[in-house]
């Protein structure tokens, strides 16, 4: 009988609209899943890197350590810039596959709605 409850309950809920948001909701949270998950793959990125340099900086002792570490930064400026490139390549590709996913979302609810 519960059984029977749940299946009419589902039926009810989906001749309502309510399965395709759920659908929404359910590809919502995936998205900031991905989303949380670029970030703190960054966050970690940078963080590493910062105290990397920041030991770096603490064994410069003498005129040729502070040369080397000054041409390093050089390099580091540019490795950084490029990390900071692909991390937002990776955000907007993500942002606009779940944009294209809502909207065929979208345009399956109202072609199924306007069959009916």
């Amino acid at each position: 009988m519960n059984e029977d409850m749940m299946k009419n309950f589902n039926e009810q809920m989906q001749k309502m609209g309510m399965g395709p948001a759920k659908d929404a909701a359910k590809m919502g949270v995936d998205h900031l899943e991905q989303l949380f998950s670029l970030q703190l793959e960054a966050a970690k990125t940078y963080a590493d890197l910062a105290m990397k340099e920041a030991r770096a900086a603490l064994e410069v002792d003498n005129p040729e350590a502070l040369k080397a570490y000054v041409e390093h930064q050089r390099e580091l400026a540019n490795t950084v810039s490029q990390r900071v490139k692909s991390d937002a390549e990776k955000v907007v590709a993500l942002n606009q596959g779940f944009a294209e996913k809502v909207q065929k979302m979208g345009q399956d609810a109202v072609a199924k709605s306007t069959k009916k």
